[in-house]
């Protein structure tokens, strides 16, 4: 899911620029471009209205929220649990004409079946066992604004055929009632279900499937934004501090890089969750997550310095290059940290490694702390 922050409708182009270094005040200047994650110019939040990134999925999505939100038509956003398809819905709202009314979330998968009809249409009283007064639903209740329907997928098909009856008419009554209502309404559905399927299985009205499916948009899962992650990583540490009270804690390049290399199977949803967990438990230092490696989602590598371009050089490195590489960047790593090996503005931590693990790799390589000054 983009995470969703509250802060008014913003024009497309837009963008809400935060300091995203993350460095506590009372670091020093030399410690705080080693220790905290941040690109060598520095790495800025990027906002398009609620959706947080800068990766080029995310500007798709953006670029076609900017062609269809001025008009009227029904948007289908598609994707898995977790991408954050209702910010999506809540962005086409807030871009389009319809911005100044309300805009209705139904989750469908929530509505027991038998008050389906009630929930989107109202109902007068008496209609039905419990129907002690009038009640408005849902759709009334988003008149000159947008209804959004998550799992979409989930409604009764008794129900679908009064769903297409709005997309085409524009007309619905409430359950027990002979007036018929107009609806002014826009209608922005989503789904992590297959469709198309379900029309094949006979579970999905293939009519209402094309009237709904007007404009799709699909919402990419986290292992294809990779990119993103290090801004939406920032982004949840400073609200689970604020929400949760806690000391802030400090997003290291090597923790960021743990959370790239995990496919995250629940999205950006599951990224919330696990960096409140690890902001709870970092006590304001630095963060770690305790992730498994996955093949899936792979950081971008770090550049490996090699020879003059020679066209005949081979693209590998023989097992004493990779060694002499190993070395070299342990000692960058243990210069950079002024020879610390353990705790805060340590090279362990630099390294995102244990403190005894680099202590074993310092015993392979005979690495010591030279006694007047650093060589």
């Amino acid at each position: 899911m983009f995470e969703e922050r509250n802060s008014p409708a913003r024009e497309l182009h837009e963008t809400l620029v935060r300091d995203f270094t993350g460095i506590e005040p009372d670091l020093d200047a030399r410690q705080e471009p080693q220790n905290t994650y941040q690109k060598e110019d520095g790495i800025k939040v990027e906002a398009f209205g609620d959706l947080v990134g800068q990766g080029a999925a995310l500007r798709r999505i953006v670029n076609q929220i900017d062609v269809v939100a001025p008009t009227e038509a029904s948007v289908l956003i598609l994707g898995e649990t977790g991408t954050g398809k209702e910010l999506v819905a809540c962005e086409t709202h807030r871009r389009s004409a319809r911005k100044d009314g309300p805009l209705v979330r139904v989750n469908c998968a929530s509505i027991p079946r038998e008050l389906f009809e009630s929930e989107f249409f109202g109902h007068v009283r008496g209609s039905f066992t419990g129907a002690v007064k009038d009640r408005a639903g849902r759709f009334e209740t988003a008149e000159g604004g947008t209804i959004f329907l998550d799992e979409v997928g989930e409604i009764p098909l008794d129900i679908q055929n009064k769903l297409l009856r709005i997309l085409q008419e524009k007309r619905y009554e409430r359950v027990g009632d002979d007036r018929t209502r107009r609806a002014n309404v826009r209608i922005v559905a989503a789904t992590n279900r297959d469709l198309k399927k379900a029309v094949a299985a006979g579970r999905f009205r293939e009519d209402l499937y094309y009237r709904l499916n007007v404009f799709p948009i699909q919402v990419p899962p986290l292992r294809d934004r990779v990119d993103d992650i290090p801004l939406l990583a920032k982004h949840f540490v400073e609200i689970s501090t604020k929400e949760m009270k806690c000391a802030k804690p400090r997003l290291t390049r090597a923790a960021v890089a743990h959370l790239q290399s995990y496919d995250w199977p629940g999205n950006v949803r599951e990224l919330r969750n696990v960096i409140e967990r690890a902001v709870i438990l970092a006590r304001g230092g630095a963060l770690e997550f305790d992730l498994p490696i996955s093949n899936q989602a792979v950081p971008p590598a770090l550049p490996i310095p090699r020879g003059t371009g020679n066209p005949a050089q081979p693209k590998f490195l023989t097992d004493v290059e990779v060694q002499r590489f190993e070395r070299d960047n342990l000692v960058q790593a243990l210069e950079a940290a002024n020879w610390k090996i353990s705790g805060r503005d340590s090279a362990a931590e630099l390294l995102g490694l244990k403190p005894t693990t680099l202590l074993s790799r310092m015993t392979k390589w005979g690495l010591k702390k030279p006694e007047h000054g650093l060589a």
